[in-house]
């Protein structure tokens, strides 16, 4: 997907949650700029606001304050079935688990993503299950699929839509470092091709693979 501007656009994002009577700010005021085919990893302790900034970026969550913007659309403050459909055009999501839908298998799975962006097409995910090493498992359910091959289906439910931004959410935090070894090619590959790439990571390896690193400290961007 070819942008003429960044691929995404965060500006003094806000986010507080209630604890009983405590107010707990999560985000505090966190702006970031991503451009296409850039690398930007989220580091910070447990705790510091990476999640949750994550979820603000993918329309998965709804900032109390600030604005997000994706390939140039707005996606906050917009009805949900609006926000949905942004984010299954512009923005594919990795997270360690839960990527795929149990009771479909992998190939079920991405057409499923396609259909929700409006864009099925066979040939398409046909090119990419093949480039992933998954060429002959389309037909598998997830709980028949190994560790790695579970990842890289997650990873191919993530881009088979070719979206303008990829929001990975600690992709790699419970892999050996074989598998962590190849998410991080991938993800390296996706961004070669013009996809931005967010990763929130503990990985000093991911970390150092990044074209910049945002550290994050108690929901703020560490100066």
């Amino acid at each position: 997907m070819a942008l003429t501007g960044p691929a995404l656009e965060a500006v003094s994002l806000y986010r507080f949650f209630h604890a009983g009577d405590d107010e707990v700010l999560a985000l505090r005021g966190v702006s970031l700029v991503v451009e296409p085919g850039e690398v930007v990893a989220v580091v910070g302790p447990s705790g510091s606001g990476k999640s949750t900034l994550l979820s603000c970026l993918a329309g998965l969550d709804e900032p109390d304050g600030g604005q997000v913007r994706v390939a140039g659309h707005v996606l906050t403050r917009r009805r949900e079935a609006r926000r949905a459909a942004l984010r299954a055009r512009y923005i594919g999501v990795l997270f360690q688990s839960d990527n795929l839908v149990g009771h479909l298998d992998i190939g079920e799975n991405l057409l499923l993503v396609q259909g929700l962006a409006g864009r099925v097409d066979a040939a398409r995910r046909a090119e990419l299950l093949e480039r992933l090493g998954l060429g002959t498992r389309a037909g598998a359910l997830p709980r028949e699929l190994s560790g790695g091959e579970v990842v890289r289906a997650g990873l191919a439910v993530a881009l088979v839509n070719e979206p303008a931004v990829v929001v990975a959410d600690e992709p790699t935090g419970e892999l050996d470092s074989s598998t962590e070894h190849d998410v991080l090619d991938l993800l390296l590959e996706a961004a070669r091709s013009g996809c931005a790439v967010i990763v929130a990571t503990h990985s000093d390896g991911v970390a150092a693979a990044a074209d910049r690193v945002m550290e994050l400290v108690d929901g703020k961007a560490a100066t």
